[in-house]
C-alpha cells in the first residue's frame, strides 16, 4: 500500500504559476512510475504527465506541453508538478498517483494508487 498526499493547490490568476507536491510514503518509492492526473467539475479524470522511476522519461498530455514541468526526488520521496502560464481550463482538482508505466498517454484505470487531490482554480 503505498499513501500520496499532494498540496500546493490554490487560486491563482491566468497566466500565474503554482507548484503541486506529493509526498509517499512507500519505502520502495524509488521503483514506482508516477503520474498526475486532473479532474474538472462533470468531466472524466484525465492524464496530465508522468515521470518513470528514474526521471530519465517524461510525457505530457499536447495541452500542458511546454507549461507544465513534472520532477521528482527520490531521495525526499516526492514529486512535482511545476505549472506555468496557468489558463482558466487548467481548472481542476489534481491528483497524484502511481502508475502502471510511462512515455504514453495514460487513462485512470492505468493508476495503482491515488492521493486525495488538491484544487487549482484558475480564474481573473
Amino acid at each position: 500500500q503505498v499513501q500520496l498526499v499532494e498540496s500546493g493547490g490554490g487560486f491563482v490568476q491566468p497566466g500565474g504559476s503554482l507548484r503541486l507536491s506529493c509526498a509517499a510514503s512507500a519505502r520502495t518509492f524509488s521503483q514506482y512510475t508516477m503520474g498526475w492526473f486532473r479532474q474538472a467539475p462533470g468531466r472524466e479524470r484525465e492524464f496530465v504527465s508522468s515521470i518513470s522511476w528514474n526521471a530519465a522519461r517524461t510525457y505530457y498530455v499536447d495541452s500542458v506541453k511546454g507549461r507544465f514541468t513534472i520532477s521528482r526526488d527520490n531521495a525526499k520521496n516526492m514529486v512535482y508538478l511545476q505549472m506555468n502560464s496557468l489558463k482558466p481550463e487548467d481548472t481542476a482538482i489534481y491528483y497524484c498517483a502511481v502508475v502502471y508505466e510511462s512515455g504514453k498517454q495514460l487513462t485512470a484505470a492505468q493508476a495503482l494508487y491515488w492521493g486525495q487531490g488538491t484544487q487549482v482554480t484558475v480564474s481573473a
